[in-house]
This record gives C-alpha cells, sequence and structure tokens, in this order.
C-alpha cells in the first residue's frame, strides 16, 4: 500500500484494484461491497462523450468510477444517503483522481429537486435495493438493509428521481431481479419513463433468468427491443466470454 492509499483509508478498510483503467475503489468488509451487478449495469448503460450522469443510491461508488473510464469526459453527480458510505465513495474519488468529474453528495436522492437541476442529465444510473422492505429476510445492519432492501426509497421514488433529472431522450439505466420487471415497468411508465431496452442475465444457460438489465427514455414513444441473454457460467462453469470481456474490456 502506497502513502496516497494510507492517507486516504480509515482502520478496517482497504483498496481493492478495478483491473480495468488503473482504477481502485475504498470498500470496508463490514459494509455492502458492490459485486457482479454492478459491473454488468457500468457495461450495458449507454453511455456518450462528454456525457452528464446523476448515479442514485452509488454506495462505494463502483458504477459512477466505472462509467468514468468509459467516458473520460464524464460528469457525474452522486448521490448516497449513507454518510459513511458517502464518505468512502468522495474518498475512492480523490484516490483516483476524479474529483473534479465526480462530486459525491451526502443526500437523500428523494430531494434532488432541492440541490439538482431538472432536465440536465443524459443519462441516470441506479442499482436499487432488490427486495421491498417488507421482504422475509433482513440483514442485522442497517447499512446492508438499506442496501437490499427498500428501507430508505422504493423503486417508484429512483423512478421519480430520474423523471426529473433526466434530458428529453435521456436515458435510464438499471438492474432488478427479472421477477420485479412488471412492476418496474409500470412504475417506469407512470413517471413517462419508456423501457426501450431489456436484456436478461441467466447464471447458466439452463437456468431461469435471474435479474433483468433495464434501460428506459424520456419523451420518447413505445417500442421495445430484447436483447440476446447475457449468460455468466459456461456448462463447465468456467465465465463466457462475454463476461470475460465485460470484466477486461482493455488490456493496460
Amino acid at each position: 500500500m502506497n502513502n496516497e492509499e494510507n492517507d486516504l483509508l480509515l482502520p478496517g478498510e482497504r483498496v481493492d484494484d478495478l483491473q480495468w483503467k488503473n482504477l481502485r475503489i475504498i470498500q470496508s468488509p463490514d459494509a455492502f461491497r458492490f459485486g457482479m451487478d454492478a459491473v454488468l449495469l457500468a457495461d450495458f448503460a449507454q453511455i456518450r462523450p462528454r456525457s452528464r450522469v446523476c448515479d442514485l443510491g452509488t454506495g462505494t461508488g463502483i458504477l459512477a468510477l466505472l462509467l468514468s473510464g468509459r467516458d473520460p469526459d464524464m460528469r457525474c453527480e452522486a448521490i448516497e444517503i449513507q454518510p459513511d458510505a458517502a464518505d468512502r465513495a468522495e474518498r475512492s474519488m480523490r484516490l483516483n483522481g476524479l474529483s473534479d468529474r465526480i462530486t459525491v453528495h451526502n443526500r437523500d436522492l428523494k430531494d434532488v429537486r432541492s440541490f439538482l437541476p431538472h432536465a440536465a442529465y443524459d443519462l441516470v444510473i441506479c442499482n436499487p435495493p432488490y427486495s421491498p422492505a417488507q421482504a422475509s429476510l433482513h440483514s442485522p445492519k442497517a447499512a446492508l438493509r438499506a442496501a437490499r432492501q427498500e428501507t430508505e426509497c422504493t423503486l417508484d421514488d429512483v423512478a421519480a428521481a430520474a423523471a426529473f433529472l433526466l434530458k428529453d431522450r435521456g436515458r435510464f439505466s438499471l438492474m432488478l431481479p427479472a421477477a420485479r420487471l412488471s412492476d418496474a415497468f409500470e412504475t417506469l411508465r407512470r413517471h413517462r419513463l419508456e423501457p426501450k431496452r431489456l436484456r436478461f442475465v441467466h447464471g447458466n444457460a439452463a437456468r431461469p433468468a435471474r435479474l433483468a438489465l433495464i434501460e428506459a427514455m424520456s419523451g420518447v414513444h413505445p417500442g421495445l427491443i430484447i436483447q440476446p441473454p447475457l449468460i455468466v457460467k459456461n456448462p463447465d462453469g468456467t465465465d463466457t466470454a462475454e463476461i470475460a470481456r465485460i470484466y477486461h474490456q482493455e488490456t493496460e
């Protein structure tokens, strides 16, 4: 560990190398850590040069970091309600020299109207809590519950924030369990966000879809493109070629 990393770490934290674009992230074993779903969502999102992005519920900051690698001129507002997580994400931006491009706000995404501009963003991205607040399985830690269950915000809250932030024809990218797809489409359309692109994620080709990658757009007509499924594992248990591509987009 170099002095720069050590100066930014709190007790118990560590720096993980993302193995791409020299990006690094600060994480804590006792807090929520990003998983494959965030990496798949960052790859799925369509980002154009010089995009203005808002990351709702940034958590570790992983989505903002990965998108910065795809668009070196991106500007991003990353919102996180939990103070510890927001502080950790902000320090990750400093670690990567991205503080001038990615601003972390320790705020509630339900209050975006009070601190971010209306209809100003090309892309809104969110990896929201997967389970309703009343789900039967509960994490004993409040921070983990907030990341996994709708204790701090609901899908409706996230869609409302995205609808406020997006420009006309702006894109909203999110990931949810495939079982919640009908609820997701209903919620998006209620906020005048039209589902335009859908891709299912399967653990392997023999299993039902586990997750759904969704892109909706503001101010467009209906018309949904269902992309080929994303398969994570080959029959022998190895990663598929596409997973290898997503995790190793470029060699440094």
